[in-house]
């Protein structure tokens, strides 16, 4: 166990030092209030940037559910004059990438582009377009609504999606993580162009917008583009306050489906981004369901009984609490037998905590495989991010390592059971015996 502890140690200096040497992140705000992050990085001739506004599903309402996914998904549809094919033809030309974020929180695009000027130039004005003037056409807008409302129909015959759904209206109940992140059919049939453009108004305005950036271009570079994206968003203020999340009623719901397999999710309301709990809940989550096959749940529910595939385990953070949410797929003459185990085990975990001999192991599983996390500059850019949306400390990367050594068993045990109540999740069983 010495050894053991000596080497995480060593992994925790090593890569500690590694991270601040090679990753240092700059934050300035552009004259009109946006926040900016940025890594200079020479390595490679390529940029990659993002721009995210608080502007996720849970900004929608329930008579205009889809609406905030439907904006973010228009923005590269057409805009400032260019039409969907030019914006693609233009992008294509000089090999840029153009990507989305879109989730309860967050509603966003991403810029992949070499850094070079003819196609740097050319890209980053594609994309202040985009960002700044999107043109929502009605006849793009018809189309897209008509093609989302046939993927939720298909969707909807699914059981994971089935599944996903009955356990989000059980744990948020009327609380807008509760909503549909894609929207309701009814909702989306009803949306016209002035709910876009007003979501558009409201949102995606500069105070309320993080921009991060990594790549071969200066600070000066940095501050310029920055500038350039955000100079004609309006600088009104936005109003984002998400309610919290309110401990919903326990209960199971079982759904008939003809699948070969029961499809089982049980859920809790969960972490915060900014939860003082983050980190024990973290590496407690790698013990129990979210470290692959050697973890807790997987060990006592599939090696031993046979009574999954996979069982698994894992935390949403979001602002306000993201559901934690243990999942399984097994035979449905066995779904009841596999589902009282698993809340078993949860159980046993919550009250005893893990070994030492499993905290060691997750520490140097989760501190071993971070440079993979942070190997490529996509990836920093989704960590920056992540640190700008939701204002972490700049030195969150290196907090991490740092925080992830220090927790302790107890500390693990203490805030499953400050946080986490077996008898009070939600749970839902598609695929139930009839």
């Amino acid at each position: 166990m010495q050894i053991k502890q000596f080497l995480l140690a060593v992994l925790i200096s090593f890569f500690s030092s590694w991270v601040l040497a090679s990753l240092p992140i700059q934050y300035w705000e552009t004259s009109n209030g946006a926040r900016v992050y940025f890594v200079e990085n020479h390595d490679l001739p390529i940029l990659d940037i993002s721009i995210e506004f608080a502007a996720g599903s849970s900004l929608d309402t329930p008579d205009k559910s889809g609406r905030a996914g439907l904006v973010q998904h228009l923005l590269s549809l057409g805009a400032d004059g260019l039409s969907e094919d030019q914006i693609a033809t233009a992008l294509a030309d000089v090999g840029a990438q153009l990507k989305s974020q879109f989730d309860r929180d967050r509603a966003g695009v991403s810029l992949r582009t070499l850094s070079s000027d003819k196609e740097r130039k050319q890209a980053l004005d594609i994309f202040a377009r985009i960002v700044q003037y999107p043109a929502f056409p009605k006849d793009i807008i018809s189309r897209e609504k008509t093609r989302i409302i046939a993927g939720i129909k298909e969707s909807s015959t699914k059981p994971d999606y089935i599944g996903d759904r009955e356990l989000m209206k059980m744990l948020y109940g009327k609380h807008p993580y509760g909503l549909n992140e894609m929207g309701e059919i009814e909702t989306l049939s009803r949306l016209q162009r002035e709910d876009l453009v007003a979501f558009y108004r409201s949102y995606y305005v500069s105070k309320n917008a993080a921009i991060a950036m990594i790549g071969d271009i200066t600070r000066q570079e940095a501050a310029a583009i920055a500038e350039r994206l955000t100079e004609n968003l309006s600088s009104q203020e936005a109003e984002t306050t998400i309610p919290a999340v309110a401990i919903p009623p326990s209960g199971v719901k079982r759904i008939p489906h003809p699948a070969a397999q029961s499809h089982i999710q049980l859920a809790y309301p969960g972490l915060r981004r900014n939860d003082p709990d983050y980190f024990p809940l973290l590496v407690g989550n790698h013990i129990l369901g979210g470290g692959g096959f050697v973890s807790r749940l997987m060990e006592e529910v599939r090696q031993q009984r046979g009574l999954a595939y996979s069982v698994y385990s894992f935390f949403s953070p979001y602002k306000e609490q993201g559901p934690f949410l243990v999942g399984l797929q097994t035979k449905k003459e066995q779904s009841e037998d596999a589902f009282a185990l698993t809340k078993q085990v949860l159980k046993d975990f919550i009250v005893n905590g893990p070994t030492e001999e499993e905290l060691v192991a997750a520490k140097q599983n989760i501190i071993g495989g971070f440079p993979l996390r942070i190997d490529s500059n996509s990836k920093i850019l989704g960590f920056l991010s992540v640190i700008g949306f939701y204002q972490l400390p700049l030195t969150f990367l290196n907090d991490y390592l740092v925080a992830v050594e220090a927790v302790t068993v107890e500390q693990i045990r203490q805030a499953f059971q400050r946080r986490i109540q077996p008898d009070g999740m939600v749970a839902v069983i598609v695929g139930a015996m009839e």
